[in-house]
């Protein structure tokens, strides 16, 4: 008879394998990688360029130019692309990210040769109307004033302002004046420069065949870059870790927001996959420390998380949460106990143990698509990591010891260390 009350034996992951990615050089020196599995008739293509606000001339310019390239081109109005994405049953958007912008289209598999060429269209003729153009502004505007109302957008902008700095790209909050005053010709010079074909990583994934690739070598491949077209790589000053703490008045506000983090290491840190263990443990899952004394013991907050941001030029690590506003000094305190427990205190076995099978769990959870190995493989070409990054992460985490967590606790989570930051009603 099955004893409910025992849990069931944990079987440790021995090993994980992404699958290969076939890579392909194409004339235009843009590069193709295949992840083929035919499991179902869907397929993912991304189109990847270095068109993120890290590359912008100016604030604004990125994003503007990412939301504008389905708002019509030369050949095509934006309800037309609209109807033709619908008529397939496809998704298709573009995102503007920190570093890089991405075109993504999902379709099923007989549908992409039909779709490629508006794929083209898309990135090599929009026209940037006038109308859609203002109407876009406007509405980022009153979307970014509507955010600005809660108190964790707040906490969470100025965390990145004061951590990265004001002149740093992670760093720059949205200005409303700047935004207005961008121009249809600076989205379009910045089109002209972020978004060229030859500068592309293009991911397609999923049910795909000689065919789907020979299509892409022609209708992505083949445009060659006018010379000088493309952005200079731009120089930021390294941002510096200064602890400090910034209050953001929020006057009537019945909670506050928190955000206490610093600088970080990034991917290719020797001990990254180590640090993930000791961020997993301080607040990384449900049963996590700051989970079970701020949550469950105090009963300050719904949820508090501890997690790392990685980024291609600089790594953040961020405490957030939403507490009772009168809870706000004795969260952050308890915070502090718990960041000083680690340094002073080994984890008990029990409690490490958990967390090794939570993370490598759920690591192999994260791998049951096509889709989501892509994305771990699109880890290690833009973070420059080296292919046994996965397996080591499941070695590393395995057989870390909680003397060196005690070790890494030392080396980076001191309070007095991070910066501090609370959007919420001025302190009575």
């Amino acid at each position: 008879m099955l004893d409910r009350t025992v849990a069931p034996p944990v079987q440790p992951l021995a090993r994980v394998t992404l699958p290969a990615a076939d890579v392909f050089l194409l004339p235009n020196g843009a590069r193709l990688h295949v992840l083929h599995n035919d499991a179902q008739p869907v397929v993912r293509l991304q189109v990847v360029l270095k068109a993120g606000k890290w590359y912008e001339p100016a604030p604004g310019v990125s994003l503007l130019t990412a939301r504008m390239l389905l708002e019509g081109t030369r050949t095509r109005s934006a309800r037309q692309i609209a109807d033709e994405v619908a008529f397939y049953g496809a998704s298709l958007e573009c995102e503007q990210g920190f570093d890089r912008a991405t075109l993504t289209l999902y379709c099923l598999t007989r549908h992409v040769a039909h779709l490629l060429p508006l794929i083209h269209d898309v990135l090599t003729g929009p026209t940037f109307p006038a109308p859609e153009f203002e109407l876009l502004k406007t509405r980022t505007i009153q979307n970014v004033q509507v955010e600005r109302q809660k108190t964790s957008y707040l906490a969470a902008e100025q965390f990145s302002h004061n951590l990265f700095g004001p002149s740093y790209p992670y760093g720059v909050k949205f200005d409303e004046q700047a935004f207005r005053a961008v121009t249809q010709e600076q989205v379009h010079q910045f089109h002209q420069q972020a978004y060229q074909l030859s500068q592309a990583e293009i991911f397609l994934c999923g049910d795909v065949n000689e065919e789907h690739r020979q299509l892409l070598h022609e209708m992505l491949g083949t445009r060659v870059s006018s010379p000088g077209a493309f952005l200079a790589e731009p120089s930021a000053p390294s941002p510096q870790n200064k602890p400090e703490y910034a209050h953001v008045p929020v006057s009537g506000s019945l909670q506050s927001s928190l955000r206490i983090g610093r600088l970080w290491p990034g991917l290719s840190h020797p001990q990254t996959h180590q640090l993930q263990v000791l961020v997993k443990v301080l607040g990384g899952y449900f049963g996590s420390r700051l989970m079970k004394n701020i949550r469950e013991d105090k009963g300050f907050t719904y949820g508090i998380y501890a997690s790392v941001g990685p980024r291609e030029h600089a790594t953040s690590f961020v405490i957030g949460s939403d507490v009772n506003a009168a809870s706000t000094a004795a969260a952050i305190q308890e915070t502090h106990y718990e960041l000083r427990r680690l340094q002073e205190e080994l984890i008990p076995q029990e409690e490490l143990q958990t967390v090794k099978n939570y993370m490598t769990g759920k690591f192999a959870n994260e791998l049951s698509t096509v889709f989501e190995q892509c994305d771990k493989y699109k880890n290690l070409v833009f973070h420059n990591l080296p292919e046994t990054f996965y397996s080591d992460f499941i070695t590393q985490v395995q057989s870390v010891e909680a003397t060196t967590l005690q070790e890494l606790a030392q080396a980076y989570l001191s309070p007095n260390t991070m910066l501090t930051v609370v959007s919420g009603p001025s302190p009575s």
